[in-house]
């Protein structure tokens, strides 16, 4: 046997394994799944694959309509990782879940190598490209409406830590996975990375770094500070509640001031220093929802697991009276500051890509100044 053909073998045995964990699965939820759609059926749907929204590291996106005009977007997946554990794990942790702030999967497609994942199509897209983009171009989402965004976020959050039979760990949430629909609803997307453990639990093992750089808790990298349990999805709401308050990234390399280049450590010093919140074209009630927002996003990514509160906790304080809320101590963690040296070295699912399904008349919001 030559080498090129003993290298097509043990490739095409690679691939049937992966296929074969997929099947495997499958067959064994399939009371439980949602639909399973035939290779024609994603085709027929797409028209083609016509209309593509989007395309990252796990493939394209399309926009999509079944049969009774329901309007759908079709992930397919361009590679699977560890036998297919993504696919597995979208299939298994969305295809279960029942929450109005959670995507809903639809249905899916394997058929070999070729694996699709429909959706509800969400007609305002990201999260992401509501608080990121060139606000020029773009209308304000209000702060009252960001605040029932996030509160969304919070729900599905708490719902997937307390309100399941096993505790989900979303693994990364990120505005880029926070979805919109037609009224602006938050929905929670993605579960590529998610992950269950018994409720009675305190922490869970876990063998890489998983998320998105600037959204992931220290003790992930740090294994002294504590284990990683629900609280470092608590952190990563933190990170990304301190985003949408700023209206940009928390690490911005080209901001004016070095000062404000780790936005939640400038901000903790404005506030600390008693400052007011100055925002573009802000009445007093929006001031105070920015600042409501900060201050639960502090709380969030304290650098000890242990001082930052559960969901429900940061639901209530999100919904709770402004004067109720106390200064959190100082967030002393800086993600750009992480040395790579103790980084694992399948730091591969560090930064997972993802795509926004996004319709060329998105909005996005002012900023603060």
């Amino acid at each position: 046997m030559t080498l090129d053909l003993k290298h097509k073998v043990s490739q095409g045995s690679y691939w049937k394994k992966k296929d074969d964990a997929v099947e495997e699965f499958l067959d064994a939820y399939k009371n439980l799944m949602p639909r399973r759609y035939s290779y024609w059926d994603v085709k027929k749907m797409t028209n083609g694959f016509k209309d593509k929204l989007g395309q990252g590291g796990f493939g394209s996106v399309y926009i999509g309509e079944l049969s009774n005009g329901h309007l759908v977007a079709v992930k397919m997946l361009s590679g699977s990782k560890g036998n297919g554990q993504d696919f597995i794990n979208e299939v298994g942790t969305i295809g279960r879940i029942h929450h109005v702030n959670v995507v809903q999967l639809i249905g899916f497609c394997s058929v070999g190598l070729k694996r699709a994942l429909v959706y509800d199509f969400m007609p305002n897209g990201s999260l992401e490209k509501h608080i990121f983009q060139d606000q020029e171009n773009n209308l304000a989402l209000s702060w009252d409406r960001m605040l029932e965004i996030a509160l969304g976020v919070a729900r599905a959050i708490e719902y997937l830590h307390q309100g399941c039979d096993v505790q989900i760990l979303h693994f990364d949430i990120k505005p880029h996975n926070i979805l919109l629909d037609e009224n602006f609803n938050s929905k929670i997307s993605d579960f590529g990375l998610a992950r269950f453990y018994p409720r009675d639990r305190n922490t869970i093992s876990v063998t890489a770094v998983r998320g998105t750089m600037g959204y992931i808790a220290p003790e992930m990298f740090y294994r002294s500070i504590g284990g990683v349990s629900y609280k470092a999805e608590v952190y990563s709401f933190g990170m990304l509640l301190m985003e949408m308050s700023g209206r940009r990234k928390n690490i911005n390399t080209h901001v004016q001031n070095s000062s404000q280049i780790y936005f939640p450590l400038w901000i903790y010093e404005q506030l600390e220093k008693g400052l007011s919140l100055e925002i573009e074209e802000a009445c007093e009630n929006d001031k105070k929802i920015a600042k409501k927002m900060i201050m639960v996003a502090l709380w969030c990514i304290q650098l000890m697991p242990a001082d930052r509160p559960s969901m429900t906790k940061v639901l209530d304080m999100l919904e709770g009276e402004d004067g109720a809320l106390q200064m959190a101590p100082k967030p002393f963690f800086c993600p750009q500051q992480m040395p790579t040296e103790d980084l694992p070295d399948d730091s591969d699912e560090m930064d997972i890509e993802e795509v926004s399904i996004l319709p060329e008349n998105a909005t996005e919001s002012t900023s603060i100044v």
